[in-house]
């Protein structure tokens, strides 16, 4: 009898899997037993789609990565709406609390397969490096428009605001942190370079003209 069951999408089924065992289990759990048994397939399944295991964590990566990119290509696109600090807060807190966050802990845990990627992120960690391309280009953008001081040194902020939310996102066996921690870290780090105009009411947070001005209380 046929073992496992049919997969629809064999590659981003098995992909799903492996961030669930990410997820739940940490990235010492992840092996290719793992993944198979949680996708419901035989373990040959994944050997005939990848040449091996690190083969298969490498695709993985390099799709996330491809995901991070387009949300960058959304973020770029929503420079001069909104406020920066509720921009910059909303792609942190949806960056490190979706599976991204858990595979960077994957790649700190595994040399071999940072070295592996070496060849499409030639410096630095996968995922981490491409978010703070993303924040750096938003933050020039948010410069050019004038909601952000001339002298704002963009490539300082943009891997300040990333190692911040990493830290803050860290410990994946805790509650995820609220959406508050983020804002008052990214509202600590870029509050004094933010030149909005006008009056932006959101929930609790009251924004006015010049720099920006957080509240604790509702927006009156």
């Amino acid at each position: 009898m046929p073992t496992g069951v049919a997969l629809r999408d064999p590659r981003e089924q098995l992909f799903e899997a492996a961030e669930r065992v990410l997820l739940r289990d940490g990235p010492h759990a992840l092996t290719s037993r793992a993944v198979t048994t949680e996708a419901g397939c035989a373990k040959g399944v994944l050997h005939r789609h990848f040449t091996d295991f690190d083969a298969f964590l490498a695709e993985l990566v390099r799709d996330r990565v491809g995901r991070v990119r387009a949300q960058a290509d959304t973020l770029l696109a929503a420079a001069g709406s909104g406020t920066v600090i509720g921009n910059l807060t909303g792609v942190l807190t949806e960056l490190f609390g979706s599976v991204a966050g858990a595979i960077v802990g994957l790649l700190i845990f595994r040399d071999d397969l940072r070295a592996r990627l070496r060849e499409t992120t030639p410096v630095g960690i996968p995922i981490l490096s491409e978010a703070a391309a993303m924040l750096t280009a938003y933050l020039a953008r948010e410069r050019e428009l004038g909601r952000l001081d001339a002298a704002a040194d963009v490539d300082v902020l943009a891997p300040t605001l990333i190692g911040s939310a990493h830290l803050i996102h860290a410990d994946r066996t805790g509650a995820p942190p609220e959406a508050a921690a983020v804002r008052k870290a990214v509202t600590a780090i870029v509050g004094g370079v933010v030149r909005e105009t006008g009056v932006v009411r959101e929930t609790g947070v009251v924004r006015e003209t010049g720099v920006v001005r957080e509240t604790e209380g509702e927006a009156g």
